[in-house]
């Protein structure tokens, strides 16, 4: 694929913009179905832990899928990977706007994650290789937007549709248009492929469905189930013992199905664990946003996603610009700036109070979306480039691994915290409660003490757990401060495979 992509003078901008409107309606997908569940449980007669599938089969399907794209990108050309890509995602699309029972939905929805799973490792590297590494930032930038714009005004879209039309409308308004640009890649794409001989090792890839599967449902499993939950501790054991024995297993292979030997480049290790570390933290604001706005202030769905709005269109506009800053500047400087910010507007979060202003909210997860433009496309691109051109698979395959991962271990996390810290400070709040009262409440004065009690430990909860983001991300906004500008490492491999060609030519 390298080859075939580098033999043009100019970046294959027809490539290009093809994938990126497939990869476009594929994250668009993501977040159109979150606002469509309960209308979904309601018509096929499911319960919450049900239809909760929808979203966690979805994200299994692609933590499964993603390790071994770094193995198809070398195997296969961009054309045969994108047609594959958007088939499955376009059969997904359709069966699910025909679906009439939850398994048949169900499955839809997983065929549409396998040709997810493919799209956004497969336009990374055809982005990495297209463009010099001066002008990658900007590039990347471009690639943000599509990547952030998608699901910012996916929630809005979907609420809006459910609003008029029936959930299945939200799958048969994507299906032209996959349709559309399904055919569009058929007729445009015509890139070649020298063949490359390797083969996928079955038994290393059954490690790796399991170990990342097992991470990936347990650590999501946690909020809903407890982490004493053995549906959820034995998943994570599992996934854990299957991952060491798959790493460990990549690292014998001479060509392995996802290449840990990345991690020796210091900088490409240093933006994985501080986009790892981040991610983590990000969740907090879409998770406890909601709960805080909805459950405690009473502020409807549709104002709750509104209020969310502004700051994803923020991030997503930023983007280009913070990629052209990327060139110009280097990651470092932007990184340190954008975890500054990120850090403090997390900061405030925690000073939630029951008269905090929907105003004041709308700006400051604006300021806080501002300040994570900055960090994750410059510092996942400063490590990619630091990694020789054949390792950009693996790279593009590692960064969407960990951000799968990483978001279940940050799910999990972040509210087992929030409930923890509810439930002790509520036992605190009652204990005090009963010792300062002079008389027998009534069953309504009752009723209505412990409603408040409930409400003060929650908002206590989500405090607390907007407090301990904000450290994790503090300690993102120290490992930032030893990024330097990586330049292309010497690919060793091939400089002694160019060597031993010069010997033998003089021989």
């Amino acid at each position: 694929m390298e080859q075939s992509l580098q033999k043009t003078d100019s970046p294959p901008y027809g490539i290009i913009a093809v994938l990126m409107v497939g990869a476009f309606i594929s994250f668009l997908n993501n977040t159109l179905l979150n606002v469509a569940l309960p209308s979904i449980m309601k018509d096929l007669n499911v319960d919450t832990s049900t239809v909760q599938w929808l979203t966690t089969g979805f994200m299994l399907v692609n933590g499964i899928m993603i390790p071994s794209t770094a193995f198809l990108i070398q195997k296969y050309t961009v054309r045969r990977l994108f047609l594959v890509a958007m088939g499955l995602f376009t059969a997904g699309t359709v069966i699910a706007g025909i679906a009439h029972a939850f398994p048949l939905l169900l499955s839809a929805r997983m065929v549409q994650a396998a040709g997810s799973a493919i799209m956004m490792p497969l336009l990374m590297n055809v982005m990495l290789v297209s463009f010099p590494i001066e002008k990658r930032g900007t590039a990347m930038g471009v690639f943000g937007l599509i990547l952030m714009f998608a699901p910012a005004i996916g929630p809005t879209l979907s609420g809006w549709i459910i609003e008029h039309y029936d959930w299945r409308m939200l799958f048969h308004f994507i299906t032209p248009i996959a349709a559309v640009i399904l055919l569009i890649g058929f007729i445009k794409l015509k890139d070649k492929k020298e063949k490359v001989d390797i083969t996928l090792d079955f038994f290393s890839l059954l490690l790796s469905s399991i170990g990342f599967g097992g991470l990936l449902y347990g650590f999501s499993s946690a909020g809903s189930k407890g982490w004493y939950s053995p549906q959820v501790y034995l998943t994570i054991i599992i996934g854990v013992i299957s991952l060491i024995w798959f790493i460990l297993r990549q690292l014998k292979q001479e060509s392995p199905m996802l290449n840990f030997r990345i991690f020796k480049y210091n900088m490409f290790a240093l933006s994985s664990a501080i986009s790892a570390i981040v991610n983590i933290a990000m969740f907090s604001g879409f998770l406890l946003l909601p709960i805080y706005v909805q459950t405690i202030r009473g502020i409807s769905p549709l104002d709750a996603g509104l209020m969310l709005l502004p700051g994803a269109l923020v991030n997503a506009f930023m983007s280009p610009v913070t990629g052209r800053l990327f060139d110009k500047f280097g990651g470092r400087i932007l990184a340190i700036t954008g975890l500054f910010i990120t850090t403090v507007t997390t900061y405030y979060f925690s000073r939630l109070s029951f008269e905090t202003t929907y105003m004041s909210l709308v700006i400051l997860h604006a300021i806080r979306m501002f300040g994570m433009s900055m960090v994750f496309m410059p510092v996942s691109t400063n490590g990619l480039n630091q990694l020789p051109q054949r390792f950009y698979p693996h790279g593009t395959a590692m960064n969407n691994t960990m951000q799968q991962v990483s978001a279940a271990i940050g799910t999990g996390l972040l509210i087992t915290l929030m409930s923890n810290r509810s439930a002790s400070y509520g036992k605190e709040l009652s204990q005090v409660n009963v010792q300062n009262m002079t008389e027998q409440p009534t069953a309504a004065g009752l009723a209505e003490m412990k409603q408040q009690i409930a409400m003060q430990s929650m908002l206590e909860g989500i405090n607390f757990t907007f407090f301990i983001s904000a450290i994790i991300i503090g300690v993102a906004l120290i490992l930032a401060c030893f990024i330097k500008r990586a330049v292309p490492a010497e690919d060793n491999e091939n400089t002694t495979q160019t060597t031993k060609k010069a010997v033998n030519e003089l021989a």
